[in-house]
């Protein structure tokens, strides 16, 4: 009968558990890390982004985004959109091709990979034979043309990837009726350009590399007219009236050419815009007509070799106005916008790729201002050293921080975001999230992580305060008067930071009250309140002596940073009030803050103190470093210097021992051997990655055992379990916690009376493992409400009558004990033998699926295999675990910030968050619809990208989700993709 019992208690439990628990990835924020391709359909508005590692992205409408991953381990060089479709063609650089579609499913559309195809030549061709380097998607709807590294160009029939042999232009065909007079009629080299004309697709312009480009009638296959440039071929534009082509070289120049029923001599036009001394490739030529003037040109690329060869330059030149766009990384690709809403040809928009951000400049507004992006934000402008995110933000607060940034957005064009493709259906979020970055330059960035779009909010920069080498009066964005080439920075990516140890490395924010605190690189923490006005002030700082007088130690890493003695206007948003300076100026390693009783608890890996922002009085310092722990006093910067000079080392003695190996000749192999082996060990050494063992008790020997892991407030049972007061507890490296007993003055002598503390208990855990989390728990097994989260009836007011519970959270265990006498109730092991170890650890609220009414609190824990546990509370027990960051992952692992409904958010990659969430009732995730459009207006309208269309195919495959289609799709990829080249490439082979 037990046995039946337990057994349905078991179900009930795992019932419970599908109600509160399920684990989800939902979606990426950020910058796409490596950008390789770019690609735009106007009839869709929407944007595709390839990256090197293999993934597709596409971006609409805010909320509207699609993410597919191809199976080849291999890099997007091409994206095409099918014209007036839901397919998108990819070109990787191992040559395959890749059909996508936007297929719906239950009223939201989502995107699936239903082709691939690979251009194969006869037996004994060259690879360079079907090599694809142009790719152009036919106004047709119903073809892609291939040219190849051969010269060839293939026809294929989409979307079933069936080529139509007879169709195909081969080189020989084209190179018979090249004239006579064309420099003896040299090798054509590859296919760099295809391009249709815009007002008769039966006309389409084939470009070669060595310069040569023929007009080639796809209906009668054969050559109408030959261009003969003669310069290296970077890319060809087709205006739009169909009356001239313009083509840009690799010396910098762009000609002009008429089309005729006649090959022309030479160029109407010809001009290099930036020599005369030699200058850089322009990459790519664009030139767009306006309705009332003279059109737009736009070209990447072109600049002088020797002076400016090093910039990342597109040139947008209009009537007078001649402008140099200047980036600060690679461009990869760009389009113009033309706005269709308006019923204008002039072009909107210019969007830009570049390898660290995408730029959108207005083109319709003077000066062409930059139009903020709604998603893809660069988030390593600077590169993020830590993350904090806060949940539920007071509509107060919110509004506050909106007006402040909005004020550092006046340099931004008002015009509304030009992609709009796509419906978001996903539905608004249930609250007000914060995600809080903190930057290497010193700067925190807040965005709004309340829904999809992870979007820009206020930039908060904390260099202000101390002297750097910064110009405050440097503006980026502007040009000298009169410099040629007229240069324009644009773009907000800037990877450099004035002074490593402005490095921001803890923040919290008390949403309740508006205080923010941020710790940096050098020892400072800043205090600052939200002020809505600009107000200029001096902020003197506080030196806290975390040593106390100790002999013997001195301290070798970096020195502090120089507070600014002269007041420093701050604009309106967060200003300091406060500084309090660590001496020694080592890293801020642990952060907490209590706005109730206005403390703030701060470490390092000298010790902690508690400072007191009302009274700007520090309370207490407590030194724990041990007096055997030398790596403690050196700081990063000498670390990675004696990680250099061990490894200088190690090369010299395995140099000594070869040349004493040469001299002595005894033993060659074996004294090698040894060196290497050796040279190995030293490197095993210092491996930071994370490595398998045992839990064994540690040595107090042992590095940085005095680093302070975790700080945490609590109102509970110290000396005896009738009185509660309030205390700081401390976790460091070594395994010991200690615990302090505060006493803060009644609110109206808070200003006067000073805050003391007194030692209460220390707890030295058995294997000295390192302590991550402290949490109490009250006498219903609940954790602490948060500062003034009770006074704003937002939690209820915790149980002072049962008895209280303290959880330390070592990396190897979960340890209850009672309180206030501080023994061992249980214990949860997270590992005997696999090596898992706790990395982060979070306090959540799982709420549940079924009943609105339900939930509980459990521990959130990410430990170093990349495994997501959640551990129940007050029983501490596993409740479900999910592999979810790849072991090898340092990077993303240490990056990891769980917030207070069971999310989280880690990088992928410098610039990309991964989201994730661990409760079935919280979950973000794009929910969006892309229709098949509908073709209106003659095809010039759309003709800033390469998916133009001819309006004999308005209605192409409007049905493209039905059944049918899709069976007639599967049936031609299973159809023979037999190649062409064995019947008219023989003679090239040979």
């Amino acid at each position: 009968m037990k046995r039946f019992r337990r057994h349905g208690q078991e179900s009930q439990r795992d019932r419970l558990k599908q109600e509160l628990f399920q684990f989800n990835k939902a979606m990426e924020h950020g910058f796409p890390h490596q950008p390789s391709a770019l690609g735009y359909s106007p009839s869709l508005q929407l944007l595709a982004i390839g990256t090197r590692s293999g993934a597709i992205k596409l971006y609409g409408a805010p909320g509207v985004e699609f993410m597919g991953l191809h199976d080849e381990n291999a890099a997007v060089t091409q994206v095409h959109f099918l014209p007036h479709q839901v397919e998108l063609v990819t070109l990787l650089d191992d040559n395959s091709l890749h059909m996508w579609t936007l297929r719906a499913h239950k009223g939201l559309s989502e995107l699936l990979e239903i082709g691939r195809f690979m251009l194969t030549g006869p037996p004994g061709a060259p690879p360079s034979v079907t090599r694809v380097t142009a790719v152009l998607a036919h106004s047709s709807g119903d073809l892609l043309l291939l040219g190849t590294e051969g010269g060839h160009v293939f026809i294929v029939e989409v979307p079933g990837f069936r080529e139509l042999e007879e169709r195909n232009i081969s080189l020989d065909q084209v190179a018979n009726s090249v004239p006579d007079d064309y420099i003896g009629r040299r090798n054509l080299e590859h296919v760099e350009a295809l391009q249709e004309n815009p007002v008769n697709p039966n006309q389409v312009i084939i470009g070669y590399g060595r310069g040569l480009m023929v007009i080639w009638d796809l209906e009668n296959q054969r050559a109408i007219q030959h261009i003969p440039a003669t310069q290296q071929l970077e890319s060809v534009w087709w205006t739009e009236d169909g009356a001239y082509i313009l083509s840009s070289h690799s010396d910098g120049s762009y000609c002009r050419w008429m089309v005729g029923g006649e090959d022309v001599e030479e160029e109407e036009k010809s001009d290099i815009p930036y020599g005369h001394f030699p200058c850089k490739a322009i990459s790519k030529i664009v030139q767009l007509p306006t309705e009332d003037g003279p059109p737009f040109l736009v070209f990447s690329g072109g600049m002088p070799r020797a002076s400016y060869g090093d910039r990342h330059c597109i040139t947008v030149i209009h009537s007078k106005t001649h402008v140099a766009l200047d980036f600060t990384s690679r461009i990869i690709d760009f389009f113009v916008i033309r706005d269709a809403a308006q019923q204008t040809e002039d072009p909107s928009a210019l969007v830009v790729l570049v390898e660290e951000e995408l730029v959108v400049i207005d083109l319709q507004t003077e000066g062409w201002p930059v139009i903020q992006t709604p998603y893809l934000v660069p988030l390593h402008s600077s590169a993020i050293t830590c993350s904090h995110h806060v949940s539920a933000i007071p509509l107060k607060l919110w509004e506050r921080i909106i007006t402040a940034g909005g004020l550092q957005s006046t340099h931004y064009s008002k015009k509304a975001w030009p992609i709009t493709g796509g419906e978001n259906l996903a539905p608004d979020p249930p609250q007000r999230d914060l995600l809080l970055t903190g930057h290497e330059d010193g700067t925190v960035r807040f965005w709004d992580a309340s829904g999809v779009c992870l979007y820009p909010m206020y930039k908060l920069s904390t260099a202000a305060v101390f002297h750097t080498d910064a110009d405050p009066n440097d503006n980026m964005n502007q040009g000298t008067e009169g410099e040629w080439p007229p240069f324009r920075k644009v773009g907000c990516f800037d990877p450099y930071s004035d002074d490593p140890r402005l490095g921001i490395q803890k923040i919290h924010l008390c949403k309740y009250s508006g205080y923010l605190i941020v710790a940096g690189t050098a020892g400072q923490i800043l205090v600052l309140e939200l002020n809505d006005e600009a107000a200029e002030q001096t902020v003197e700082a506080k030196v806290v002596d975390l040593l106390q007088g100790q002999e013997g130690f001195r301290w070798k890493g970096h020195t502090r940073l120089d507070v600014r003695e002269e007041p420093v206007m701050f604009p309106p948003g967060f200003q300091p009030f406060a500084l309090v300076q660590c001496q020694p100026p080592a890293v801020i390693t642990a952060l907490n803050l209590h706005s109730e009783w206005k403390l703030i608890g701060f470490g390092t890996s000298h010790g902690f103190g508690l400072y007191d922002y009302q009274q700007k009085n520090n309370v207490f310092v407590k030194c724990t470093l041990n007096p055997s722990d030398q790596l403690a006093m050196e700081g990063p910067l000498s670390r990675v210097k004696s990680i250099k000079k061990s490894l200088r080392q190690s090369f010299r003695r395995i140099r000594r021992s070869r040349v004493s190996l040469r001299k002595h000749h005894v033993n060659n192999a074996a004294k090698l051997q040894e060196a290497n082996a050796r040279l190995e060990a030293e490197l095993a050494e210092m491996e930071l990655a994370p490595v398998q063992r045992k839990i064994e008790a540690r040595s107090s020997d042992d590095s940085f055992t005095g680093l302070v892991r975790t700080l945490y407030f609590a109102d509970t049972f110290l000396s005896d379990s009738s009185h509660n007061t309030p205390s700081l507890w401390a976790g460091t490296n070594g395994g010991c916690v200690f615990a302090y007993m505060l006493r803060i003055p009644p609110v109206e002598h808070r200003a006067d009376e000073p805050v003391t503390a007194q030692p209460a208990k220390e707890i030295q855990l058995m294997h000295r493992a390192p302590v991550v989390g402290i949490v109490v728990l009250d006498g219903h097994g609940a954790p602490l409400p948060e500062p003034l989260e009770v006074a704003h009836d937002l939690a209820r007011s915790p149980d002072m009558h049962g008895s209280h519970h303290l959880l330390v959270i070592s990396e190897e265990q979960f340890k209850v004990f009672t309180l206030p006498k501080v023994s061992a109730k249980m214990k949860l092991k997270l590992t005997a033998v696999d090596g898992s170890r706790v990395r982060r650890v979070g306090v959540a609220w799982f709420g549940s699926n079924k009943s609105e009414d339900y939930g509980e609190s459990g521990l959130v824990v990410l430990t170093n295999q990349g495994d997501l546990h959640v551990v129940s509370l007050p029983g501490v027990k596993m409740q479900v675990q999910h592999p979810c960051i790849r072991r090898e992952d340092v990077s993303g692992i240490a990056s990891c910030v769980f917030t207070k409904h069971g999310q989280g958010f880690y990088l992928i990659s410098p610039s990309e968050f991964e989201r994730f969430s661990l409760s079935a009732r919280f979950v973000v995730e794009p929910r969006c619809l892309v229709e098949v459009p509908l073709q209106s207006g003659a095809p010039s309208k759309h003709r800033a990208q390469p998916d133009g269309a001819s309006s004999a195919h308005k209605n192409a495959r409007q049905d493209s989700e039905d059944a049918e289609v899709l069976q007639e799709i599967q049936m031609s990829l299973e159809g023979d993709q037999t190649s062409f080249l064995e019947n008219n490439v023989n003679s090239a082979v040979a």
